[in-house]
């Protein structure tokens, strides 16, 4: 395809402003044993222009990898171990460990203390959950990294008692008092309170009376939520404003919400509705779309989301349904799952010794579509490629620095 220098640079505008102009937030699981190993993820995340990643636990092999990337990273303690973090010194070691170790070259910024911990119905866990936060939070103070570090946990989005009309949203009455005292800890430290949603799930479960447009933020009619009057186009923005709406009601409205986990299965059983390519590229494409436009939600127009894709990789070893193991972005080869609008990394290869993480959440992605590679080395070329496939544009890494609309004006301001 020929085309002028200034439709070029167009070209350059349009499609990397949405990319690599946001901070996009991606979770790096690791169930699986065919991935590539660390130091070949870094320029695939870069290729897409992620600033933002969140580990499952707190892989060495991962932090040092991404030392000195500007990366950011949330590490985490898994369930399993929130009865040894109730204990100071324990908590301390661990942050030793884990985190300090690897300041300030890899940009740690949180710690996720257990993961959908009180929607296990474990009474035992539950109440591990915030002693657990708290005494990670004291080692931090205790080694001077609270500033820099903060301490959070990630819910399921079914800790709400009810979600819809959005001005309704209340959290379960059996788990008030535990959210709360969590929520105290959250204004105390400034943390997010975070949640995993996916309008995959209220898809899945009953695909005849909601809309496939509705989830996928695809042009549909909507919803107005009795109440506040407010239009909803799409179910996120409904669900993460169901979830402010529940905070407001018990007395903690201006606490912030990170939504830690977002995504859409490329692949599922028979009884899996949607689960399909296509579905998951339009949810995924749209949602980066929609996080790059630095619009909030209906209920909160000008707060910008904060938004964690699920997930980096298909993860093979994930249990469950076919979903499980098929949210991913990308192949285990680099390559994507399905048109994203940046390519994958050439031949990354894969690790068999890679390790299994201790991560709990939803899964990852397999598909049926190829691209061409774009990254055969760290500072090499950046592939962009059109959701149809059809446009593959090569540059130097240097046009990575023009994250900017002002640097791309002034190309055009040169021509």
């Amino acid at each position: 395809m020929a085309f002028s220098i200034k439709y070029f640079a167009v070209v350059i505008l349009v499609i990397l402003s949405p990319v690599t102009g946001t901070s996009i937030g991606v979770n790096y699981g690791q169930i699986a044993d065919n991935l590539p190993p660390p130091e070949k993820v870094v320029p695939l995340v870069k290729s897409m222009g992620a600033t933002r990643l969140k580990l499952y636990d707190a892989d060495p092999r991962v932090l040092k990898a991404f030392a000195n990337t500007n990366v950011e990273f949330i590490v985490s303690v898994g369930n399993e171990y929130l009865a040894d973090m109730k204990d100071p010194a324990k908590a301390q070691a661990w942050v030793k460990t884990n985190v300090q170790a690897y300041l300030p070259a890899t940009k740690i910024t949180c710690i996720a203390v257990g993961n959908e911990v009180l929607t296990f119905n474990d009474t035992s866990l539950s109440n591990n959950l915030l002693p657990a936060m708290e005494s990670v939070y004291a080692a931090l103070v205790s080694l001077h990294l609270d500033k820099q570090v903060s301490v959070s946990t990630a819910h399921s989005l079914a800790i709400l008692e009810t979600s819809y009309p959005p001005s309704a949203g209340a959290f379960r009455r059996d788990l008030v008092d535990c959210i709360t005292q969590v929520l105290d800890f959250h204004c105390k430290t400034g943390s997010y309170f975070q949640i995993n949603a996916y309008p995959y799930f209220a898809y899945k479960a009953n695909p005849k009376q909601v809309p496939l447009d509705y989830v996928l933020f695809q042009p549909n009619p909507g919803n107005v939520d009795p109440v506040t009057n407010l239009h909803y186009d799409n179910m996120l923005y409904a669900q993460i404003d169901a979830v402010h709406s529940a905070l407001a009601s018990i007395g903690y409205k201006n606490v912030c919400v990170q939504i830690s986990e977002t995504g859409w299965p490329s692949k599922g059983d028979g009884d899996e509705v949607g689960a399909t390519p296509d579905n998951a590229r339009k949810y995924n494409c749209n949602l980066i779309k929609l996080v790059s436009q630095k619009k909030g939600t209906p209920l909160r127009p000008n707060t910008n989301l904060n938004i964690y894709v699920f997930a980096l990789f298909n993860e093979n070893l994930k249990p469950g349904p076919t979903s499980e193991r098929n949210y991913g972005l990308f192949k285990p080869d680099g390559s994507p799952s399905y048109p994203l609008g940046f390519a994958g990394i050439n031949a990354v290869g894969t690790n068999s010794s890679s390790s299994s993480s201790p991560a709990t959440g939803t899964g990852s992605s397999t598909s049926t579509s190829s691209s061409t590679p774009a990254w055969s080395s760290p500072d090499g070329y950046l592939s962009i490629t059109s959701d149809s496939g059809r446009i593959q544009i090569s540059l130097k890494s240097l046009v990575l620095r023009l994250h900017t609309v002002g640097l791309i004006s002034l190309l055009f301001y040169q021509l």
